[in-house]
């Protein structure tokens, strides 16, 4: 399997939306109800722009076709996409005291368990620690526990987001240290 790891371009926003929406409706059924999963498309789970901007966010492509995505951030939002955007957006986190975060992994089904999302979580790791960051957090939803765990992750609280349709998302917060590593 030949796979390419690179910066996403703002003109990559259509194919990781589309990429997005079938990963979470097939790979995140056996964890979430479709109405869950529906509620979460296009708040939750969405592309974030300014990762894009921030030269933050990832794709991997396989002969020319984006097949995943994923990124990390150095603002303080934890997760969601440009409709959530508010002033906490804006906001730089201090890599000497704040974690850097993990953020819109999303593998498209037909290559999921290839080892796309660790290749992605290898440069994001790497970019993080290069910003000065020594610790890192995600929002993960069930079905991503698995894979982060298997990066040295851990769950520190279980908790619910509310979705627009007034459904909730059960999600973890997880931390990893890599002075721990």
């Amino acid at each position: 399997m030949d796979v390419y790891i690179c910066l996403a371009c703002l003109e990559d926003i259509p194919v990781i939306t589309s990429i997005i929406q079938e990963s979470a409706r097939t790979l995140l059924a056996n964890c979430y109800t479709t109405k869950q999963i529906e509620g979460a498309l296009g708040t939750i789970f969405d592309v974030d722009s300014q990762l894009i901007h921030d030269q933050t966010y990832f794709v991997a492509e396989s002969k020319g076709q984006i097949v995943g995505c994923g990124g990390w951030s150095k603002r303080k939002t934890l997760y969601g996409g440009d409709q959530g955007r508010n002033a906490e957006s804006e906001s730089f986190l201090d890599p000497k005291v704040d974690c850097a975060r993990i953020r819109a992994f999303f593998v498209h089904p037909n290559w999921a368990r290839q080892g796309i999302g660790s290749q992605i979580m290898q440069k994001c790791e790497a970019a993080a620690r290069d910003a000065g960051f020594n610790k890192i957090e995600i929002v993960a939803t069930l079905a991503g526990e698995l894979l982060y765990a298997s990066f040295g992750y851990y769950v520190i609280q279980q908790f619910e987001l509310l979705l627009p349709n007034g459904e909730v998302l059960p999600v973890g917060r997880m931390f990893k240290s890599f002075t721990n590593d």
